[in-house]
């Protein structure tokens, strides 16, 4: 069986215009720039990931991966005329 790695994001902060400044989810703290906001999100939950940043969508989200088992497809089986059962 083959493995297969899924992506799930999962938004952690948003950009509070105007400029750099960003606020993490659930929070209320206004940080200056992406660093200390990564900074503090690295502080608050202690975990190590990538992430991902959509300007365009003022989003910033972290990368949470899975990997999922992927099961092969059971062989076609057919009658002696040919059909597929």
């Amino acid at each position: 069986m083959s493995v297969e790695t899924k992506e799930h994001l999962e938004v952690i902060a948003t950009r509070h215009p105007p400029g750099d400044s960003w606020v993490l989810v659930g929070d209320k703290v206004i940080h200056n720039s992406l660093t200390e906001t990564l900074e503090a999100w690295f502080s608050k939950t202690g975990e190590k990931a990538e992430f991902r940043l959509a300007p365009l969508d003022s989003k910033l989200y972290v990368i949470r991966t899975e990997e999922v088992e992927v099961k092969p497809e059971p062989p076609k089986k057919f009658n002696i005329y040919g059909d597929f059962e």
